[in-house]
């Protein structure tokens, strides 16, 4: 028999896609309060590396929460005190060094889905970053709608120092979009470390907060979003995806349509009834 290492063959299309405010997660912990859910990648004692199959749920995780109507906002996390150092060295690195190109291939493409998914969800991610982001976790952090951070969040996409090429998983297109094209260069070109105060300064990050207060504020603002008007935010996060490939003027052309169906909504008619009525709108997504 071959000892060639195997990847996950669950195919995405079979990944739950009802009743995610009651599911099981088997390689992080998943936790729903309400209409914000977190997901916590939980193996502190190696700063919560990710392995093939914590890539494989991850990826078919965010696909189901495509058709999840119950939770309206997801925070991603880390316990201990980091967020993610990226692949496992022994449960992903060493075995890559042994796979066959159509392994190599199947396994990037699969990494590759959940960036994808993780934009194709309606529902906004927020990072909560404390202590390292590095690898692929740094990916997860990029590839999330808003990252939270503190000054002694160290984020590195230190592909380059594996003998690897800085464009995995999307950085080449995502994070000169954040940070500009220059600044991604020299962290894409050098693996170095970027520090948590460069990371707010340069719009990485939105805030910084304290050490250890990052997964509150994240969750302060996914219960914000989460009680807003979901239908017109998920709106919002489908144009910031789709229009960077567009120009300016087809960009205002598909907002004309995309404020129009949401001003047919019925959260529209509560915010203009509420502020009538001198009260506070209250949505609920449709």
């Amino acid at each position: 028999p071959s000892s060639r290492p195997c990847l996950p063959t669950q195919p995405e299309e079979t990944a739950v896609t009802t009743d995610l405010a009651n599911y099981s997660a088997k390689h992080f912990n998943w936790q729903v309060d309400g209409k914000v859910a977190t997901i916590e990648l939980n193996r502190p004692e190696r700063k919560n590396p990710l392995t093939f199959e914590s890539y494989a749920e991850l990826r078919d995780l965010f696909h189901g929460l495509r058709l999840e109507k119950s939770i309206h906002a997801i925070v991603l996390t880390g316990a201990g005190g980091n967020f993610c150092s990226g692949g496992d060295v022994f449960e992903i690195i060493e075995p890559l060094t042994k796979m066959d190109m159509p392994d190599l291939l199947r396994f990037t493409r699969m990494t590759g889905q959940v960036v994808k998914n993780m934009r194709a969800c309606p529902q906004p991610v927020i990072a909560a970053v404390e202590g390292v982001s590095a690898g692929a976790g740094a990916i997860l952090a990029m590839a999330s709608d808003i990252r939270i951070g503190t000054p002694a969040t160290k984020t590195a996409f230190l592909f380059n120092r594996v003998g690897l090429a800085g464009c995995d998983m999307g950085a080449c297109a995502i994070l000169p979009r954040i940070i500009g094209h220059g600044r991604a260069s020299e962290l894409l070109y050098t693996g170095r470390v970027m520090t948590g105060e460069e990371g707010e300064r340069w719009g990485y990050f939105s805030r910084l907060t304290e050490v250890g207060a990052t997964l509150e504020t994240a969750r302060d603002i996914a219960t914000q979003l989460a009680d807003g008007p979901t239908f017109a935010n998920a709106m919002t996060k489908a144009m910031l995806h789709r229009e960077w490939a567009m120009d300016v003027d087809s960009a205002v052309d598909v907002e004309a349509e995309a404020q129009a169906i949401c001003m047919a909504t019925k959260d529209f008619k509560r915010a203009y009834e509420a502020f009538a009525g001198k009260t506070r709108p209250v949505f609920e997504g449709d």
